[in-house]
């Protein structure tokens, strides 16, 4: 997918102030993958392995992780879309729909998951509890 797809649509974009992140869940972060990117990206790829390091399984960290792909998914697939472009409609629609105020509570919670990092000196969340 990387090399059939996704490095072929990048060339079809101005990429030079484009930076690149993964998650480092180990799947993600193959030798070959990394060099990959890192050919593509430069010092813009934060990965682990990356020149900017990320935790692995650090999507508790990222708002488009812990709450954009599972609210966007759930409001897309609502209707449960039977074709390609019924799919894409339902993805933009969901995207310009996200109200400021959503937005402001997920910013609000991210801060708040980075104050508990800060305090707890990069240790595990267990104790967190997500609410929006």
């Amino acid at each position: 997918m990387i090399t059939n797809f996704f490095i072929p649509e990048l060339n079809n974009h101005d990429v030079q102030e484009l930076w690149f992140q993964q998650d480092g869940a180990t799947c993600h972060t193959a030798r070959a993958t990394i060099d990959l990117f890192k050919d593509t990206f430069g010092d813009r790829l934060i990965s682990r392995f990356g020149p900017v390091n990320w935790p692995r399984r650090s999507c508790d960290l990222t708002p488009l992780d812990y709450f954009l792909w599972g609210y966007v998914k759930s409001l897309v697939y609502a209707d449960k879309p039977q074709t390609l472009d019924h799919l894409e409609d339902n993805i933009r629609r969901v995207i310009a729909d996200i109200r400021p105020q959503i937005l402001e509570k997920v910013i609000e919670n991210w801060t708040s998951r980075l104050d508990y990092i800060r305090a707890s000196r990069g240790s595990l969340m267990p104790e967190i509890i997500f609410k929006m």
